[in-house]
């Protein structure tokens, strides 16, 4: 009710008949749903922190910054905003409703091989926006390498915590270090791309929100959200629709980066609870590490580096025609852990296996092959907007 008020003031000449409360980023942002008296609708966000305020202050130059060629150019409509009002240091904004409606990523997936094409198509066109649209607007422009430096200082704070599997963080920095899953020229990226973002309309995608977190980076960091996604069919044809629209263009190696992303979210937020001081919070990211730690134990996880992980020194250096047994448990026993002694240069790693397939398998610390499943644990994965 009280967005609704704030909905008139921002909008001359809006009598609300109607309201209700809108799924959003509960901690950022408050919403709602407003239907006024000629039965069109209108979306409130009222930012609940200053974090929160500089991103609908970035999503309004990112809008401003798109000229009427790059929305030509979309194959789904864009945010309008309709007014705004300002409430001391913040500012609440009012949009005109979107096309077509949210669905969840099982509604998504039930809507089968159109509707994976759709998604491929739409990310493959937010991919192919000028850059100069963003430098325009003041939003971030990040290198592939400043990307892959970034990640790998965020690596070293999360290792500091003392509260990260070993196993998960000799994974993570064996894939930050591989330099060859780090070669691709850095698109405009959306950002917070995911289920939450898109509107459908029947098998198609109408719309497109959420464009708070817009800028030039990773275009993996926009599939990183499919990695929750039980039907790996699914994901796949999506993959394979982007590919067609980006033609030579498309990096081979986005699903791995987006795995890796998704995994990493989990280290992210547990840096960002522990700031919080949220003891039940932190108890919740410390669980999710866990349970992510042995399902990669046990299942090999999906595949994140082009280069193979190194193998246990036992394996590699035992006499010629020695033969080991070993039980389950001892093969999947990974190599002896690294430390991690704060921010650091990357090291490079080089070799012909640079131009595998980005779905292609790779071995485990046990040297058996694993293949490019999705791991279910990924599905735990928290929301990284928050």
């Amino acid at each position: 009710m009280e967005l609704a008020a704030i909905a008139t003031a921002a909008v001359p000449g809006l009598c609300p008949i109607g309201f209700a409360a809108l799924s959003d980023d509960p901690e950022d942002f408050d919403s709602a749903l407003v239907v006024d008296d000629k039965k069109n609708r209108w979306r409130v966000r009222s930012p609940r922190h200053d974090e929160a305020s500089m991103r609908l202050e970035a999503e309004l130059s990112a809008l401003r910054a798109f000229s009427a060629k790059v929305r030509a150019s979309l194959p789904f409509a864009l945010p309008s905003i309709a007014g705004t009002v300002r409430q001391g240091p913040l500012r609440t904004f009012v949009y005109k409703d979107l096309p077509g409606h949210k669905a969840s990523l099982e509604e998504l997936t039930d809507l089968g091989d159109n509707l994976a094409s759709e998604l491929g198509n739409a990310m493959a066109c937010i991919h192919k926006i000028p850059d100069e649209s963003i430098e325009i607007a003041g939003l971030p422009t990040y290198t592939a390498d400043e990307i892959r430096q970034r990640k790998l200082n965020e690596l070293d704070t999360a290792a500091a915590t003392g509260k990260i599997p070993s196993r998960l963080l000799r994974r993570w920095e064996h894939a930050m270090e591989d330099v060859s899953l780090w070669r691709f020229n850095a698109t405009v990226v959306h950002g917070t791309f995911d289920e939450e973002q898109v509107q459908v309309l029947g098998s198609k995608i109408s719309a497109v929100s959420g464009w708070t977190d817009l800028h030039v980076g990773d275009p993996a960091e926009d599939f990183a959200w499919l990695s929750a996604v039980e039907d790996h069919e699914f994901s796949d044809k999506v993959f394979a629709a982007y590919i067609q629209s980006r033609g030579d263009k498309a990096d081979p190696h986005i699903m791995r980066r987006a795995a890796l992303n998704a995994e990493f979210a989990l280290a992210q937020w547990l840096v960002k609870t522990l700031d919080s001081k949220d003891t039940a919070r932190i108890s919740e990211a410390e669980q999710m590490l866990q349970e992510l730690d042995e399902n990669i134990a046990e299942y090999g996880g999906q595949p994140l580096s082009v280069v193979e992980e190194p193998r246990p020194v036992s394996s590699v250096f035992a006499p010629p025609g020695a033969t080991t047994a070993q039980d389950p448990a001892s093969a999947a026993k990974p190599p002896a852990a690294t430390e991690h002694n704060g921010p650091r240069d990357s090291k490079v790693q080089e070799d012909g296996a640079g131009q595998e397939p980005a779905n292609s398998a790779v071995q485990d610390d046990g040297g058996t092959d694993q293949s490019s499943e999705s791991d279910p644990s990924t599905e735990a994965a928290p929301d990284t907007k928050n």
